[in-house]
């Protein structure tokens, strides 16, 4: 079996560099830990979780809240969130949620029930008594790409996102523009603000019940259900805004079945830029959320928290980017 000593002179290091990378600890230059990493990858080498939880009265074990759909883009981030937590010692623990408080309710209970280090939030549960209960058992918990109060996050700034969206459609001439949206959720509720803003920037105007469409879940299938629902109310639009990729996705197939072209007859923009985005035909406009670097930061934020960090408890606001494709054009006059 590989030891730490092992690593230490295959790397021509000191056995307490390997042990300090192992356990997810600064003061080891990027170059050593990169090839360090790189060792243990190539010679299998397993940390003695058991003796480090009995030293460290830790169990390494990090819950993941999912939403029970886990669509492609919890897929996407949790890919690059787990790679990091791997790189500390940690492994997961899943839990999926359904959008119903008696599924949220018996979430927690499960999370209690298990012994965990910390918790990372990528589905946001809706009932407050969650969030309420998890500070009570005073365990570490992070929100990935949503905020809450009282609790550390890493997301961008989804209403300036969405006001950024529409503005784009904006300025290519379009003033019938549609939204499909999530209702209950912040992230879904803060795109549809900066929808909102942007039409009134414009000087459109603000009627939601004409101008929108909200939706349970963040899928294709409610993207779908979305588009067809504007459409029963009438085909006077020119453009429709998202608040995911999916949503799109969902909505573009809806055009597409009813024999529109895309852009030429309606321009759609998403949210997210989930690796499908680039493929799906045409490609994609939507806004890019920064998921490498938010699961980056979130695995190393629930580390400095779990380890008594004060960096942790910041609400970190990562920059975004619209990405132009080939779903939108200028309004043929």
């Amino acid at each position: 079996m590989v030891s730490i000593k092992d690593i230490a002179k295959q790397a021509g290091m000191s056995p307490s560099t390997v042990s300090r990378v192992v356990n997810g600890k600064k003061h080891v230059n990027s170059a050593k830990r990169e090839q360090i990493l790189r060792l243990i990858e190539e010679t299998g080498y397993v940390p003695d979780n058991a003796a480090r939880s009995m030293v460290l009265k830790r169990t390494f074990t990090v819950g993941i809240v999912l939403a029970d759909t886990f669509n492609m883009f919890q897929r996407q981030l949790f890919s690059f969130i787990e790679r990091h937590l791997g790189s500390f010692g940690y492994h997961t623990h899943f839990f999926f949620v359904k959008f119903e408080q008696s599924s949220e309710e018996e979430c927690f209970n499960q999370i209690k029930a298990e012994k965990l280090d910390g918790i990372i939030m990528i589905h946001e549960i809706q009932n407050p008594y969650f969030y309420e209960s998890v500070k009570k058992l005073k365990l570490p918990m992070i929100t990935a790409t949503f905020s809450r109060p009282d609790f550390p996050s890493i997301h961008v700034c989804e209403e300036d996102a969405g006001y950024d969206a529409v503005t784009h459609l904006v300025n290519l001439g379009h003033r019938k523009i549609k939204m499909i949206s999530c209702n209950g959720l912040s992230s879904g509720n803060q795109r549809a603000e900066g929808y909102f803003r942007a039409l009134e920037a414009a000087g459109i105007g603000r009627n939601a019940d004409k101008q929108t469409v909200f939706v349970r879940q963040y899928t294709t299938e409610f993207g779908m259900y979305g588009m067809r629902e504007l459409l029963l109310r009438g085909r006077d639009f020119s453009a429709v805004f998202a608040a995911t990729d999916e949503l799109a996705i969902g909505a573009m197939r809806v055009l597409k079945d009813e024999g529109f072209r895309i852009p030429e007859d309606v321009s759609v923009v998403g949210f997210d830029d989930i690796d499908i985005s680039g493929y799906f035909m045409p490609r994609l406009t939507t806004i890019r959320q920064p998921l490498a670097e938010i699961g980056e930061r979130t695995a190393q934020n629930l580390h400095k928290y779990i380890s008594g960090g004060r960096e942790a408890g910041m609400n970190m606001v990562l920059p975004y980017k619209l990405i132009i494709r080939e779903s939108t054009c200028a309004l043929a006059q």
